[in-house]
């Protein structure tokens, strides 16, 4: 090894790999990198974290699975874009194994919602406003279908968040998405049972659409609100209705 190329001593006392994760942190949240810029040459990279060459490239590798390195044989490695739906899977895995997680999702979606519509108040645009209006659309003309009804029903509070344009906002809302959308598709099953749910329904979305045209973020935030909860409502009376009749049918 060249005189240049001995590590210098270091004294964290994180492993390797825990080093070189890190490095790419700090690099990103600083803004020292940014994606499409070329990182330094393995060598050089493996000197100034103090780690073997071997253990780098096995992190770089875990990095470009993430989608945060570009890895190009012959031209070197690149700083990428994470893939979301990394982050997806990673949130399905983990919250499908815990008890009463359909409940959690909802708190998370109410959360991540009121916020959003707030701020699409504020900065929707006319593309938003014509995306959330298609999406009520879609939903009305799918309620007789659980299945395509509860992606309509998705898709328009998917672009509620889209028209926040707030990137965090998004990002949380889509790492989240698979499970959200079942539980859509879950709701729509069971509220297809109650008759009185169709009407309930569409009134409720039009007025949360309504709410945000007209640019008030109080009272759109408070017709979300009733949104959820009329929906909460809803879902207990139609599986009351449910086991009555099958009281009834016994």
């Amino acid at each position: 090894m060249t005189t240049n190329e001995t590590p210098t001593e270091v004294t964290d006392p994180r492993s390797g790999s825990e080093r070189v994760f890190a490095f790419f942190r700090k690099k990103l949240l600083s803004g020292e990198l940014r994606t499409g810029d070329r990182l330094p040459a393995e060598r050089e990279l493996a000197v100034q974290l103090n780690v073997g060459r071997p253990l780098l490239r096995e992190a770089m590798r875990s990095l470009a699975m993430l989608g945060l390195v570009d890895i190009r044989h012959g031209s070197g490695a690149f700083v990428g874009k994470a893939d979301i739906s990394v982050l997806t899977d990673f949130f399905t895995f983990s919250l499908a194994q815990e008890q009463n997680v359909s409940e959690d999702i909802m708190q998370a979606r109410m959360a991540i919602e009121c916020q959003a519509i707030r701020l699409a108040c504020e900065r929707a645009t006319d593309g938003d406003l014509d995306r959330i209006g298609g999406c009520l659309t879609a939903l009305i003309a799918t309620l007789a279908d659980p299945e395509k009804g509860g992606m309509a029903d998705f898709r328009f509070h998917a672009a509620i968040v889209q028209a926040s344009h707030s990137q965090a906002l998004i990002t949380l809302y889509k790492a989240i998405s698979e499970l959200l959308m079942r539980n859509h598709v879950e709701r729509r099953r069971t509220a297809r049972k109650a008759p009185e749910v169709i009407d309930d329904l569409v009134e409720s979305h039009r007025r949360v659409f309504l709410s945000i045209v007209e640019g008030d973020g109080d009272a759109a935030d408070s017709r979300l609100r009733e949104h959820f909860a009329i929906g909460d409502e809803l879902r207990r009376k139609s599986i009351i209705a449910a086991f009555s009749r099958s009281g009834m049918e016994e």
